[in-house]
């Protein structure tokens, strides 16, 4: 029987308490547990004021909701235990307010990574591309600002350029995200307490187009600049601290655990998030740190499903970190979102019974690098058996003749999908690995759904079933009873 009969009678071979079992293990990702407090944010309840002393916000950049789903079933099917995430739903639903989050921009309903930090970081719906900037080129105060002017703490940790979209949203104005080397200047400016991630290219002065170190700016204006692993496990004991760990983003997690010097010298988010919040924690006033895992939203864009689901399971981790600090620190606020959707990843039903999908995606478990290290190794030249060679090292999955040939004609530029934007040579990889994990995509880029929220701790209350993206800001600054400023108390470096 063909692929396309085979699937079209799901319920035979299905008996009771296999469907009983197999919704157990999924049923956290359907509110199982998790109580709201009203019907939107803001409308009818209000954070605890000034209840919590800390917050930390945590965001999978790009997560679908089929990106939360395969790393749960990853983590149970490889490692026999369950996620932070999921764990947290389940044995602390009464602590938990969860529910779905509007998080369109000003000018569409699709947002990009920018505009939708910025609505966090402000308070305001901005045009995508833009941060913390309305349409006229005012510049708003950011929510670090306004914990750094309180006298907390501030912190932003991620897996990206330091100078990326996300942690600028929370703490920079700037007419353009693309505007890096400036973003890296006007952090120098803004005196916030700890900052890590990648982005040397936009330090270095042989590497910036100006020539200027910004480096040098940190370290007049008492930062301790660290550029390995080493050197985070080895700073002194106060002052201000910038870890810039690779020149662009940090390497995908399934490369970084695959290669012993990435593994050495680049700290993982989990560890740079402990870092964090060890260093933060010494703040009495208490601190925001923002938490982030991009490259989940890199990998979807990929159709990278090993650099998807270890990223998301890397910034699982970072999840863990932060609710074990906040068991010891019950007045802190924990946030955990995602930014948007990404390309809809989910896995299908294969086989009889559906009984395939389970063998395909194990073949996961297998891989050691991503899409990106396999296309890093071939180009326009590169022939058939070197494309099946180069596939097979990275995912211990032989892909037939037909396939390298299809691969072939999209590192050459040859190749026409029916959906255009699945023309190269990355979503095409992508839908061929499809074909035996049976994991695969709408598209590249970023999609309109609501995304997952909740939060626990003080403050959480103010969750409800539906929230618009900006009311965030008013929870984050309600809740730690931070008043709000008009305007900044530096001048900004507007370029």
């Amino acid at each position: 029987m063909s692929r396309r009969h085979s699937n079209g009678h799901a319920g035979r071979g299905v008996n009771r308490r296999n469907f009983l079992k197999a919704s157990a293990a999924s049923a956290f990702l359907f509110g199982a547990g998790a109580k709201t407090a009203h019907a939107e944010t803001g409308a009818l309840a209000n954070p605890s004021q000034g209840g919590a002393r800390n917050i930390i916000f945590l965001v999978s950049d790009g997560m679908s909701m089929g990106t939360l789903t395969a790393a749960e079933h990853m983590l149970q099917r490889k490692e026999g235990r369950e996620s932070h995430w999921g764990k947290l739903y389940r044995e602390r639903s009464g602590e938990v307010r969860r529910g779905v989050m509007d998080m369109a921009p000003l000018n569409s309903i699709v947002t990009d990574s920018a505009a939708a930090a910025s609505s966090w970081g402000c308070g305001h719906r901005i045009m995508n591309g833009a941060l913390n900037m309305s349409p006229d080129g005012e510049p708003y105060p950011t929510i670090l600002e306004h914990f750094r002017d309180a006298g907390k703490g501030t912190g932003l940790v991620t897996t990206t350029r330091i100078t990326h979209a996300t942690p600028s949203g929370f703490s920079i104005n700037m007419e353009s995200r693309g505007q890096e080397d400036e973003i890296a200047a006007q952090y120098a400016e803004r005196d916030y307490d700890l900052l890590m991630g990648g982005g040397n290219r936009h330090f270095d002065p042989d590497m910036r187009g100006d020539g200027e170190d910004i480096y040098a700016r940190f370290e007049a204006e008492g930062y301790h600049v660290v550029r390995n692993k080493e050197g985070m496990n080895n700073l002194p004991a106060d002052g201000k601290v910038l870890g810039i760990y690779d020149n662009s983003h940090l390497p995908y997690t399934l490369d970084h655990v695959n290669t012993p010097n990435l593994l050495e010298n680049v700290p993982t988010l989990a560890e740079m998030t402990e870092a964090a919040l060890e260093r933060l924690s010494g703040n009495g006033d208490g601190f925001l740190l923002q938490v982030e895992g991009g490259r989940v939203d890199h990998a979807a864009h990929s159709n990278d499903v090993g650099g998807l689901i270890y990223d998301q399971i890397a910034f699982d981790d970072a999840v863990g970190v932060a609710l074990a600090f906040q068991e010891e620190h019950p007045d802190t606020l924990v946030i955990i979102t995602t930014d948007h959707g990404n390309a809809n990843p989910g896995l299908n039903a294969a086989g009889s019974g559906y009984e395939r999908s389970n063998t395909d995606f194990d073949r996961i478990q297998n891989f050691t690098h991503t899409n990106n290290w396999i296309l890093g190794g071939l180009n326009s030249d590169s022939s058939v058996p070197d494309i099946i060679e180069r596939v097979e090292e990275a995912t211990a999955i032989e892909i037939n003749e037909t396939r390298a040939g299809i691969l072939q004609d999209a590192l050459r530029g040859d190749h026409d999908a029916v959906y255009g934007v699945m023309s190269g040579s990355s979503p095409t990889l992508g839908q061929i690995l499809a074909n035996y994990t049976s994991f695969n995509w709408i598209g590249t880029v970023h999609t309109a759904d609501y995304v997952e929220l909740c939060a626990t701790g003080p403050g959480s209350e103010a969750i409800g079933a539906f929230t618009r993206n900006t009311a965030l800001f008013d929870v984050m600054l309600e809740s730690a009873g931070v008043d709000r400023i008009q305007t900044a108390k530096r001048p900004y470096a507007m370029v």
